[in-house]
């Protein structure tokens, strides 16, 4: 049966997917590109305040990422997408109303425009005040914002897990997945010019407002594959195919939400432990490398926001080369015979030898500046590679009413990972430039730069060798 015949209406919830993951990594970015030229000066922030932003941000994201996986399994995908996409969408621009406020806590000026409450802000003399209030309405902001975005990967890979068949779910997740690699792709060359010509709340506020668009094509395009007159018999059939051979995910023809599992029922599985203890050593990489590199860039090479748009640029172009990561497993499974979960598992191996690469970054970086970033943009496409097929095994080996709930535990572990890099790193780089620390023949920040390079280059290694020995071989979940 050829493509043309089956139908191909899948891609498009693919694409929609795909999008909203932009908009996700577009949103997250929005601080990481204006606090240094923009919101640090006005209020104040040094590395570690950054850095407990963004720790905390982690931690609100790991906790709701265990609730939405359950609230989205219990919802059900479409209600639960659009329920988590409304939320970060609103946080995001909630960020851009914090001068505001700062302005109205720490003088009294409330009903005030943006330009007008830097102004204020600039005349307080209490420095430390302007911080804690500043620092805290951030994470007030932040907060808000995780909670919605902890939504998006449970929901999409329970729609992945509905709209595609097990050996097509990898390729599916790469190519969704990249979503966070365009969102972190075109942040650097937006971001900063609308927060130049405009001002930072501005870019807060405009790129958040990109979700509210979103929902009104999630609204009309999404249905139960089942249900959807788009599908037509043969795609279908296509897409149920591990029917046959699993009966755990058999159809829903009435689009009745199944009975969710309890967070117990799900960790007496060795699968679980080693879904999340990948997503633990793993997911903090990712993170740093979104949240600091315009930092580095700044700290160790003098470069404001707009002089590292094109680094930054090219540097999430070359993690477009994440999409093997959908196609690599799959050539295994059709060419070499391997069960899904072997091909996986191999792939993955594959691809956690890449951030070694991390290890030379800061040694070569004397040369120029586009080593490192070279060097990040593939450690950065081998994180979304792993990722996709990360992703991946928690549809092999576990029923669909249990997917949203699994794949929560999975990010809220990733990140507790991304609480301890984010906040060990702003502590390290203020220490490491306040004492001109040396390290291994590095001085100062660099050396802190050093430091966590290399933790990340080695952090996928470890965690695919107690995944595998957890994990050994293929087990699908039967008892749930």
């Amino acid at each position: 049966m050829g493509k043309d015949k089956i139908g191909n209406y899948r891609w498009t919830i693919c694409s929609l997917l795909f999008f909203a993951t932009t908009i996700n990594y577009l949103d997250r970015q929005v601080l990481s590109l204006t606090w240094t030229d923009f919101i640090a000066p006005e209020f104040h922030w040094t590395n570690n305040d950054y850095g407990n932003i963004t720790a905390l941000f982690s931690i609100f994201y790991a906790v709701s990422m265990l609730f939405a996986g359950r609230l989205v399994d219990w919802l059900d995908t479409k209600k639960g997408f659009l329920l988590a996409i409304g939320i970060w969408s609103f946080g995001a621009c909630l960020h851009a109303f914090c001068g505001i406020a700062t302005s109205g806590i720490t003088t009294g000026n409330w009903f005030v425009g943006f330009e007008e409450a830097r102004h204020h802000i600039a005349m307080v003399d209490n420095t430390g005040m302007v911080i804690t209030v500043s620092v805290t309405l951030f994470i007030f902001a932040r907060f808000v914002l995780a909670i919605g975005e902890a939504g998006n990967f449970p929901a999409a890979i329970k729609a992945t897990a509905e709209y595609f068949p097990k050996k097509d779910r990898a390729l599916s997740t790469s190519i969704f997945n990249a979503g966070a690699t365009v969102g972190a792709l075109a942040a650097p060359i937006t971001v900063p010019f609308i927060a130049k010509a405009y001002g930072w709340e501005m870019a807060f506020i405009i790129i958040g407002a990109l979700g509210f668009v979103w929902m009104g094509f999630w609204v009309l395009i999404y249905k139960k594959p089942e249900v959807n007159p788009k599908i037509s018999t043969a795609e279908l059939a296509y897409i149920q195919q591990d029917v046959i051979f699993d009966k755990k995910f058999v159809a829903n023809p009435d689009g009745i939400p199944e009975k969710g599992v309890t967070f117990t029922e799900c960790f007496k599985y060795k699968q679980t432990w080693a879904f999340a203890f990948g997503k633990f050593m793993t997911d903090g990489v990712w993170w740093f490398f979104l949240f600091w590199t315009p930092a580095y860039l700044s700290s160790v090479y003098g470069m404001d926001s707009t002089q590292s748009a094109l680094p930054l640029f090219l540097l999430y172009m070359i993690t477009l080369l994440s999409i093997i990561g959908g196609w690599l497993p799959t050539y295994f499974v059709d060419k070499k015979g391997m069960d899904p979960y072997a091909g996986r598992m191999k792939s993955m191996l594959i691809f956690a030898f890449f951030p070694l690469l991390a290890l030379l970054a800061q040694p070569l970086g004397h040369i120029t500046y586009w080593i490192p970033v070279i060097i990040i943009g593939i450690a950065g496409a081998a994180h979304q590679a792993w990722s996709a097929n990360i992703f991946t095994t928690v549809s092999d080996m576990f029923p669909r009413k249990a997917i949203g709930t699994i794949t929560g535990i999975g990010g809220m572990a990733g990140g507790i990972g991304s609480f301890f890099i984010n906040k060990g790193s702003g502590m390290l780089f203020d220490y490491s430039n306040e004492t001109q620390m040396v390290f291994m023949g590095f001085k100062g920040i660099e050396s802190g730069y050093f430091i966590i390079f290399s933790v990340c280059a080695v952090s996928y290694l470890i965690g695919w060798v107690v995944m595998k020995s957890l994990v050994p071989k293929y087990s699908p979940i039967t008892d749930l």
